[in-house]
């Protein structure tokens, strides 16, 4: 029998899944060739000792989903000291095989070693990153087996995010294993492995990482075609129109090679710190803009890290646009492509945390800082050298997989002081690598010397902006307001901020919180501000939206009017200086 592990809730995308094959859509929309066979579906599934050599698989899980997850079949906790196996055969279709053939995984949590026909072809750790391995020289013709082994213990070494294993309060059930797709493809001699997509409101300049001497991109919009030789060109439109959450364009191109060809997008898109008269604003491509956001976990209670369809993820952008948000603070979880590739199209910016690991404490990280005590001794925190060495390295491959994402606008290195450590340098190795975009070192307190931006948490209370530091201020969580929707729960616990007993009350209290609290910090400089949060999550039921995703808990109109207002008071204070 299977571990009930939380009440049962299913989200409206599972009514519609594909049992056989979920998620069988292109994973890479900046990098889209025809080559694709997609491994997700049914799995042999074991739990097993870490020694345990047996291969006598006890269950089916359905992959991508999680263990932990209902959707994937097993739902279950998994103990520490304990190794996930997974089996599965495929057969390469007829000519699918070039001249090198690659598995790609698109996310495994925390620590695994891969096998095909039994010969291990790669090993990798971290939870959130997309990684490869050439299998050419293990397959065969005909039927092929292909084993996955995972180990997660929940180290705090590697990044783990808001995962617990005695979950509850702001704390979620953890999960484990395969949790995004599984898919092969062949390439040919000499094919496009990556390119790197430089944008800006004049132009764009893209590098192409191939061997190949000559190439052509073509823009799909005029049919404009640029071939030339060496890594780059730059492109320069004729007609621009810039990227914005109101009007989200984007360009559509290819680039061939002789033996290759990808399809792509890109978009006409700056953001940078301006000074407008007198006060410094976030400016999106030259002109100061105000970003009103939500704070988005992107948990589901059915797929926990993954909605069971791609829809569940538009449904959240269209939600959130739905009530005046142009923004989303994704909060401590780095998201498939398709979930940015969905941004990009449908118009919102979003704003990336990193994902910390390391220890937490609740005293020093909450609630010594809530009530003022925000200095910290950054050398004599996070003194474990192999998780400082872990974070800084995933730190540079989130930047490196969202590079070419136009609706990333800004990051978030440290949040909370969560495994925080010399936020300084982290701000200056991060800005070497990513220049392009605005940092938030240290988001919500233990300020240090180098942030793009004044970055403050602000709960029970009115939110002020006491000693302005030349910055931005960017009021990155706030609200967190309470409402509990009968039939829409994941449990009898609650957490959240003032508890509200019915919609209406629910929406005046946060309506009056933007009108009365937040309307007067724009004159003193308030660029960018994150509600907490889209949607309920597990015990948490502070979002605007129910965890199942099936009932919008505010009034949606007020709510947009609401952030109208503040758009409409940031173009006069602009302009009033």
């Amino acid at each position: 029998m299977k571990e009930q592990i939380y009440e049962t809730l299913l989200t409206p995308y599972a009514e519609n899944m594909n049992n056989d094959i979920p998620w069988n859509v292109y994973p890479r929309p900046q990098m889209k060739r025809e080559s694709f066979l997609c491994l997700n579906g049914s799995w042999d599934f074991k739990i097993a000792d870490k020694a345990d050599t047996n291969y006598d698989f006890e269950e089916k899980i359905l992959v991508p989903f999680p263990p932990e997850s209902k959707l994937s079949g097993i739902e279950k906790r998994i103990p520490k000291g304990k190794t996930l196996i997974y089996r599965r055969p495929f057969t390469l279709p007829e000519g699918f095989v070039r001249d090198s053939v690659v598995l790609h995984f698109g996310a495994v949590d925390q620590i695994c070693e891969v096998f095909v026909n039994g010969i291990s072809v790669g090993k990798h750790v971290g939870g959130y990153i997309p990684f490869s391995f050439d299998i050419t020289e293990t397959i065969k013709p005909g039927e092929n087996e292909l084993i996955v082994k995972v180990r997660d213990d929940l180290s705090k070494t590697y990044t783990y995010g808001k995962q617990k294993i005695k979950r509850g309060g702001m704390w979620y059930t953890p999960v484990s294993g395969i949790w995004q797709t599984v898919w092969i493809e062949s390439l040919p001699k000499n094919p496009i492995y990556s390119i790197k997509i430089e944008q800006s409101t004049k132009n764009v300049k893209i590098t192409v990482n191939s061997k190949a001497e000559t190439k052509k991109l073509t823009l799909k919009a005029d049919g404009s075609v640029y071939e030339f030789k060496g890594d780059s060109v730059t492109l320069e439109p004729e007609n621009k129109i810039f990227w914005t959450p109101e009007n989200p364009y984007l360009y559509e191109f290819s680039i061939e090679t002789e033996n290759d060809k990808i399809e792509s997008y890109f978009a006409l898109r700056s953001i940078e710190v301006i000074e407008f008269s007198g006060k410094k604003r976030l400016a999106l491509n030259g002109n100061a803009y105000l970003f009103s956001g939500l704070l988005d976990q992107g948990y589901f209670p059915d797929g926990i890290f993954l909605p069971a369809t791609p829809e569940g993820y538009e449904d959240d952008i269209l939600n959130a646009k739905k009530l005046g948000f142009n923004m989303l603070r994704k909060h401590i979880k780095i998201e498939p492509m398709i979930f940015h590739y969905l941004c990009d199209k449908l118009g919102i910016a979003v704003f990336q945390d990193m994902v910390n690991n390391s220890g937490y404490s609740f005293i020093l990280d909450t609630v010594m800082p809530t009530v003022g005590f925000k200095k910290a001794r950054f050398s004599l925190r996070n003194k474990n050298r192999k998780a400082r060495e872990f974070f800084l390295s995933e730190m540079e491959k989130t930047a490196e997989l969202l590079y070419n994402v136009p609706s990333v606008c800004l990051y978030t290195i440290f949040n909370e002081g969560w495994g925080q450590f010399e936020p300084d340098e982290a701000y200056k190795k991060l800005k070497a690598i990513d220049s392009t975009r605005v940092l938030d070192a240290t988001s919500g307190w233990f300020y240090a010397t180098d942030s793009d931006v004044d970055s403050r948490h602000i709960y029970f209370k009115a939110p002020k902006i006491k000693k302005p530091n030349g910055r931005p201020f960017f009021l990155s969580e706030f609200g967190g307001f309470s409402l509990r929707v009968e039939g829409h729960l994941f449990g009898k616990r609650n957490y959240g901020y003032s508890l509200y007993r019915d919609k209406e009350s629910f929406t005046d209290a946060v309506i009056n919180l933007y009108e009365n609290d937040t309307l007067p910090l724009i004159k003193e400089g308030l660029s960018a501000l994150v509600y907490t949060q889209l949607s309920d999550v597990e015990d948490e039921t502070n979002g605007l939206i129910t965890y199942d995703r099936r009932v919008i808990k505010i009034d949606a109109e007020r709510m947009k009017k609401a952030n109208d207002m503040l758009y409409s008071e940031f173009k006069n204070a602009v302009k009033r200086g």
